[in-house]
């Protein structure tokens, strides 16, 4: 499949906001017909653009009340250092997101908790556990206006 066109842009951005449409729906919305339809999002599939979809949850009905940025600092740049941080990132269920950026720190974490004091053991007793881990610095989320993650 070449570059996107708008129907398949189109037929992206309503499955983004509602991934449980009916071929049908989803045919109407973007204005083709269903079997026109099924076959570009089979497309989509099969190449690899649309790799999966998710569910919706409300975080505080699940007992999720508290969610936090944090930025993390490696005391050094090695890649063993990196892989090591990352291995124990990905055994800590707190960690919904961890992404390896650019700039003064190495890592940027989307962390989810059931409160404040859940979140500061997690802060304590995993990453202060870390002996790689040189700075961290806390983005406490008060709101969220805009969120399309599922």
């Amino acid at each position: 499949m070449g570059s996107l066109d708008q129907i398949n842009q189109k037929i992206l951005h309503e499955l983004s906001l509602n991934a449980r449409l009916s071929n049908l729906e989803l045919s109407d919305r973007v204005g083709l017909s269903p079997s026109a339809c099924l076959r570009r999002v089979q497309d989509l599939e099969r190449t690899g653009i649309i790799t999966g979809y998710r569910v919706q949850t409300d975080r505080v009905r699940l007992g999720i009340g508290f969610t936090a940025y944090i930025t993390v600092g490696l005391s050094n740049h090695t890649k063993a250092s990196q892989e090591a941080f990352e291995r124990a990132i990905s055994r800590a269920p707190e960690v919904i997101e961890c992404h390896n950026v650019t700039g003064t720190v190495e890592y940027l974490l989307r962390i989810e908790a059931a409160d404040l004091a859940a979140y500061k053991v997690f802060h304590t007793d995993v990453l202060g556990t870390l002996p790689q881990v040189n700075a961290i610095t806390s983005y406490v989320v008060m709101g969220s206006p805009k969120d399309m993650r599922a």
